[in-house]
């Protein structure tokens, strides 16, 4: 029985060196987005929100800054029955034409109220590239045309890179590091053509195209994957390309979680759609690699309680999981991280095991809170 665990315990470290060194060889096929683009092509930013008043001057100062013609583009903030002040100060900080307010009716919905805010806007979007990004982030003033420069006649979807800035605790280093390695995976297996994951903090896409595969209409079940599910629809029902905008210029910088509880909770929610993936095959392989994360735990147990062989295959499954995460996270520097402490990198390393295994846990059958609601999968 110890050497049919063993063997077990061998064949998911074995996937899950598979699945990174994809990721790292997906992150060497990356294009440089050079496509001509006309820069007088018109685009939407729709930007849903609720309760972000600390943030949503800075979001639309960073708009507002845009090396980009401002008769080209439009900014559609939708307000998510905000309870804050947001709405009030936005109102009185817009000065330009193209910056447009709507505030969402009652919906008496429990669930998907993001993507009910992301359908309005899209509504009232006058263009056929919609870019998408969070109230509380800050854009690179070359955002829209390093994202635009991504876009062919082939591309329908282009995700971009984000980073957590506000990196002064302990804490916030680590998240930093952590999202990093998520961002990074994101545009692996993008390279790789095998899109699995991206950030709603920044992505573009053709309206067309989010009419043709039926928009949300399948996922207003789930109160997350307005960003992923979306992109994983592109990839399985259409011909067109999906491409990520590894550039420091397409850069979208958003703050680290001030606490443990709001980390768990965005983590959860981030999790809870991972069982409800449109390629059957994607859900495999995070099943799998759930397994890898609790049989490093069930190993290092029975390392202490029954076989001492069990230990040693803790300690080789550690090592070779750091070593190849490691050699991803370098592809960051420059772009998402200025470097990598070894302090840090360990930390992130100790707690990743277990937080993987909560959060998968906790996001598939549990409840979280996000924005003051209390949401279910």
């Amino acid at each position: 029985m110890i050497y049919i665990l063993l063997i077990v315990f061998t064949l998911l470290l074995l996937f899950y060196l598979f699945f990174i060194l994809r990721i790292k060889i997906g992150l060497s096929k990356l294009k440089e987005c050079n496509s001509t683009f006309d820069e007088t092509s018109y685009i939407s930013i729709i930007i849903p929100f609720r309760n972000e008043s600390a943030a949503i001057l800075e979001n639309l100062e960073s708009l507002i800054q845009q090396n980009y013609p401002v008769d080209k583009f439009e900014v559609i903030y939708v307000n998510d029955h905000s309870t804050d002040d947001t709405l009030v100060k936005l109102k009185n900080a817009i000065s330009t034409e193209n910056i447009f307010i709507y505030s969402l009716d009652e919906s008496g919905l429990s669930k998907a109220h993001k993507k009910r805010a992301i359908e309005f806007g899209i509504k009232k979007a006058k263009r056929d590239i919609i870019f998408f990004t969070d109230a509380d982030t800050v854009c690179n003033p070359e955002w829209i045309k390093s994202m635009m420069s991504c876009f062919d006649e082939k591309t329908a979807f282009v995700a971009g890179p984000v980073q957590f800035t506000n990196s002064k605790t302990f804490f916030e280093e680590i998240q930093q590091l952590e999202f990093a390695g998520l961002i990074l995976s994101s545009a692996g297996l993008i390279g790789a053509n095998k899109p699995m994951i991206c950030s709603s903090a920044n992505l573009a896409f053709r309206k067309k195209v989010f009419i043709e595969v039926g928009g949300y209409d399948d996922l207003m079940n789930l109160s997350s994957g307005d960003d992923e599910l979306l992109m994983q629809k592109i990839a399985c029902d259409t011909e067109y390309k999906i491409r990520f905008c590894f550039d420091k210029t397409a850069l979208v910088s958003t703050t680290a979680n001030k606490s443990l509880t709001e980390f768990a909770q965005q983590r959860k929610r981030w999790a809870s759609k991972g069982l409800f993936y449109k390629n059957k095959f994607i859900t495999i392989q995070l099943i799998l690699i759930f397994l890898f994360y609790l049989g490093l735990i069930i190993q290092l147990v029975m390392g202490v309680t029954i076989n001492n062989y069990f230990i040693f295959s803790f300690v080789i499954s550690l090592i070779i999981k750091m070593g190849v995460e490691f050699t991803v996270l370098k592809k960051g520097i420059g772009i998402l991280l200025n470097e990598i402490k070894l302090k840090i990198f360990f930390a992130t390393e100790l707690i990743h095991v277990p937080y993987i295994i909560y959060s998968s846990i906790a996001g598939a059958f549990g409840k979280f809170t996000w924005k003051e609601r209390e949401l279910k999968r």
